[in-house]
């Protein structure tokens, strides 16, 4: 076995066999946690019923990066651990490189796209929907043109969900990544607020 397949040994800490895939530890990945916070809102806005997606992490089976240490490639999951599509974190890193983004709005695009990917996947549905279009949206900065090409927008500008439109409307923004309930119409958005009323209640 190999000696590097475990993390966090020493006090207080027990051994952790990192040759499967197992959900992440609270606090292991703090920007992707927070992303995935974000972008659940919105899973529980458009997927009645659905539980939350966690992150998942697997094995990288790569080189070892200077620290010795497997920290693994990091996946959002379905809540039973399935997931689909590539890793949102870094793994082949170079010496000084962050095993994950040291911005938000990174980590939100990264997370956003990866918990897309495996809803699609997994359920086998288009999601999240341009209820207007009734098409399937994409995660790009807020303001983008239709001819927009990644890598195009400032790190600072916000994340959304963004609609092409119908053959002849111009692509439009639908909501801010995570604030999909304010775009559901007035009574789905009445039912979330109760079911997330009787939700709270029962905790």
């Amino acid at each position: 076995m190999n000696i590097f397949s475990y993390d966090r040994v020493g006090p207080g800490h027990d051994r952790t066999d990192l040759s499967e895939p197992r959900p992440a530890e609270p606090g292991e990945w703090p920007e992707f946690e927070a992303a995935l916070a974000v972008v659940n809102r919105d899973v529980t806005a458009t997927l009645p019923g659905q539980d939350a997606l966690i992150l998942m992490v697997a094995p990288s089976w790569q080189s070892l990066p200077a620290s010795g240490i497997d920290r693994g490639l990091v996946h959002v999951a379905m809540p039973d651990g399935r997931w689909q599509g590539n890793a949102v974190n870094a793994v082949d890193l170079e010496e000084g490189d962050l095993p994950e983004p040291d911005d938000a709005l990174t980590a939100l695009t990264l997370v956003a796209e990866a918990a897309q990917e495996t809803v699609m996947e997994l359920l086998w549905q288009v999601w999240p929907v341009c209820r207007e279009h009734k098409i399937g949206v994409h995660v790009r900065p807020a303001g983008t043109a239709d001819d927009w090409c990644g890598g195009e927008a400032d790190a600072s500008d916000p994340v959304v969900w963004w609609c092409r439109g119908s053959r002849d409307d111009t692509g439009h923004d639908v909501s801010l990544v995570g604030e999909l309930a304010a775009a559901l119409p007035g009574k789905e958005r009445r039912a979330l607020r109760r079911s997330e009323r009787k939700r709270d209640r029962g905790r």
